[in-house]
């Protein structure tokens, strides 16, 4: 099953169908069976159209980890590495405890067809897409989207200290178009993909799966719950393997699309 947040309302999706709920969207996130409850709601009276998609987020915040694929260890390094951080990454990535840290507020958040931003201070920007856990006020995985973590390379690498500001900023995330509801992990064949067109042209390809994720899903919720609570749930961003070259920067303008098996494509225009 799949789950929306439409301007309609909540919708799941059962076998190609789509059926409107009743729960407002908090209530449904945090539901104590949720998969027997939409079970309920899969009838045909209920039967209709998915149209308007939003993004799938009420009252929740969205955190991040940071450093999980070796890829985008290496990329931490060479970029702060002037400013003497470079070896910080090389650190997390092999630590025990995981680099986390917030992200964004739900009325940053971009959803599926909107606009996310790069910074008007900020000559070096790139998406990050990322497997997005949707977990629930008691720290359960209900759930998977797709992620785009907005960056400003050049910020975070002038001052590992600077990464809020190269990170949190209006419209500096995006989630969806849907949840993917499942308790178990997905397959580590998995695969996520983006592709950036300029223009209507290609202009950066890429793809990792899941296998080369360093830290699970579970150990990351672990921590971002150590002595912190959610009483609407978050969602959790957990890391990108795809980095551009670093002579790319995003421009206003391009089209970024991100594809994970089993969830759909998250396409969102640069403005």
């Amino acid at each position: 099953m799949k789950l929306y947040r439409t301007s309609q309302g909540p919708i799941v999706e059962s076998n190609e169908r789509y059926y409107r709920l009743s729960s407002e969207w908090d209530g449904l996130i945090n539901h104590r069976d949720l998969p027997a409850y939409l079970n309920t709601q899969v009838a045909p009276e209920n039967e209709t159209q998915l149209a308007n998609v939003l993004a799938p987020i009420g009252a929740q915040e969205v955190w991040a980890a940071g450093v999980t694929y070796y890829r985008s260890r290496t990329a931490r390094m060479e970029e702060s590495q002037q400013a003497g951080g470079g070896n910080f990454y090389d650190r997390v990535y092999n630590a025990e405890r995981p680099e986390l840290f917030f992200k964004s507020s739900a009325h940053r958040v971009a959803g599926p067809g909107q606009h996310v931003r790069i910074r008007k201070d900020s000559k070096w920007n790139v998406p990050e897409p990322e497997l997005t856990l949707a977990i629930n006020s008691e720290g359960g995985i209900i759930g998977y989207t797709i992620g785009n973590d907005m960056s400003s390379r050049d910020i975070e690498g002038e001052n590992p200290l600077y990464l809020p500001q190269a990170k949190v900023y209006d419209r500096s995330c995006a989630l969806g178009p849907s949840i993917l509801l499942s308790s178990e992990p997905l397959d580590d064949s998995t695969e996520i993909q983006m592709l950036i067109l300029r223009k209507e042209v290609e202009t950066f390809r890429g793809a990792t799966t899941l296998a080369q994720l360093k830290r699970t899903p579970r150990e990351l919720v672990e921590f971002l719950f150590r002595d912190n609570s959610f009483p609407a749930g978050c969602f959790l961003l957990t890391g990108t393997g795809i980095v551009p070259p670093d002579d790319f920067t995003l421009q206003p303008g391009d089209r970024i699309e991100i594809t994970i098996g089993g969830i759909g494509t998250l396409v969102n225009v640069v403005r």
